[in-house]
């Protein structure tokens, strides 16, 4: 890939905001910068009452969220943040240690993606960029 490239993807992912949700405060930080790192707008909250309280005064284009917080379970996060920012529905990534049957139920239902904890970076920037082009076909669609 050329240098030219590189800065258009960079300069394209700026608009892309992202909130990772963990309560594990070494992860949240990782994550964020590495997220930023890539050209991404990276938001964090380490509970899920202060990633609710972050979308109701922020934009966030994708979610990226831990199954397990200890305030409040990771799929009611869920739940109550599309309920009231419907596009995150289909735009939120899960991340989970958590193999249960409960964590695969929920993660058929809702039909988002998840990636197993520990994961590499790699992992996680793939499932990120996949939900790209569905966000800009959906922010594309409601300005039509």
């Amino acid at each position: 890939m050329s240098d030219a490239d590189e800065r258009t993807m960079q300069r394209d992912r700026e608009r892309i905001r992202v909130l990772v949700v963990d309560d594990e405060p070494a992860i949240c930080k990782a994550l964020t910068m590495a997220l930023q790192r890539a050209g991404y707008d990276a938001l964090a909250a380490q509970s899920g009452d202060s990633a609710l309280a972050l979308l109701a005064n922020e934009h966030v284009d994708i979610l990226l969220i831990d199954l397990r917080i200890p305030d409040t379970r990771g799929d009611v996060v869920f739940e109550l943040a599309a309920a009231t920012h419907p596009h995150l529905r289909h735009q939120t990534l899960f991340m989970t240690g958590d193999i249960s049957e409960r964590a695969s139920r929920l993660v058929a239902s809702c039909k988002c993606p998840i990636i197993r904890k520990p994961f590499e970076l790699r992992e996680m920037f793939a499932a990120v960029e996949a939900l790209v082009p569905k966000q800009r076909r959906d922010a594309r669609g409601q300005s039509a």
